[in-house]
């Protein structure tokens, strides 16, 4: 199951810095995952600084 970035993204691309395969990408307003590219390793959960990033349901 992938991982999810909810609206307490402050755009500060820490997650994406730690993202192993890239799946992370500038959105509008708000980073975003590519639930394909995600391998579900959380890195980037421990990486946000607001806890904005959480497995998807």
């Amino acid at each position: 199951m992938a991982y999810v970035i909810s609206s307490e993204c402050i755009s500060c691309g820490s997650c994406a810095g730690e993202c192993p395969t890239g799946a992370i990408k500038e959105g509008d307003g708000q980073f975003v995952i590519n639930a394909d590219e995600c391998i579900d390793c959380g890195t980037c959960a421990g990486a946000c600084p607001t806890g904005a990033i959480s497995q998807a349901d």
